[in-house]
């Protein structure tokens, strides 16, 4: 990743500029990469931000509005660069009160020149306020992107969200889980890491099935292969098809991640 100055040096916005016209090009010659080759990160935890780049610049960039669940401080996360490089703007959510003073912070200190800065909430989310947090902010309807990365409840966040309508949804799945369709029972008051650090979540199986209820398919993830990625069914489906759980599933980690599996594979689970 980037050193924090060096995020901002116009090459960095020019560059992402560039690669967003030659991806519209490829639209008309026919002629686009793949999404699982176009990973690349400036602010994301990993290569989110190229793959996002890639996504929007197929589908248009009409609806420039963010919402991140589990934003940290928002600084290394899959809406930042948006915002600082495509004019975006959006609402991060936390429940920690020192990642939404140190995002405050930095966002004042590097502000964008397009548009206003985002809006922090500080908040533990729960399907049972999820929509009223959200819609205080201001935002309702159709949106660009929904992030949701909880460590926890993210599932069931998903399921319970109504008031905006997101073209793009990245979401942390459990891989340690496999191909089983398991999720974890909704606990309101859950910390991470509860009885178990490995025992909460639901399973990309599992989140792939919510995300068909939605009205979502399953597009690609990380190389990691634990940040999924849906996009609303309708949109750019010849340009951006959709793919099997098992195909981003391939990283040697994934493999290492289902033992820690069996110490809880007979704890409580519901079917996804």
């Amino acid at each position: 990743m980037l050193k924090i100055r060096n995020r901002f040096n116009p090459s960095v916005q020019i560059s992402q500029l560039q690669m967003f016209h030659y991806y519209r090009d490829g639209i008309r010659n026919k002629n686009l990469p793949q999404l699982k080759d176009t990973g690349f990160r400036v602010f994301s935890q990993f290569e989110e931000d190229g793959k996002l780049l890639f996504i929007f610049s197929v589908l248009g960039m009409r609806n420039k509005i963010f919402v991140e669940i589990g934003s940290d401080d928002g600084v290394n996360s899959n809406s930042a660069n948006l915002y600082f490089n495509f004019g975006w703007h959006g609402l991060f959510i936390d429940g920690n009160p020192e990642s939404i003073k140190r995002g405050k912070r930095f966002f004042s200190k590097y502000p964008h020149p397009w548009t206003f800065q985002p809006k922090f909430k500080c908040a533990r989310v729960t399907r049972e306020n999820v929509n009223e947090l959200i819609g205080n902010a201001g935002i309702e309807g159709e949106i660009g992107l929904l992030s949701i990365d909880i460590d926890g409840n993210d599932y069931w966040i998903w399921e319970a969200i109504k008031v905006i309508e997101p073209q793009v949804v990245i979401i942390e799945t459990h891989n340690e889980f496999g191909m089983n369709n398991i999720v974890v029972p909704y606990d309101s008051k859950y910390v991470y890491p509860g009885k178990h650090p490995v025992y909460h979540g639901a399973s990309p199986v599992a989140m792939t099935r919510l995300a068909a209820k939605k009205g979502y398919r399953l597009v690609g993830a990380n190389e990691l292969g634990f940040n999924f990625i849906f996009v609303k069914n309708g949109l750019g489906e010849d340009l951006i098809p959709e793919v099997t759980v098992e195909s981003v599933l391939q990283h040697p980690s994934v493999k290492e991640g289902y033992k820690t599996f069996e110490e809880i594979k007979d704890w409580e689970y519901l079917e996804g």
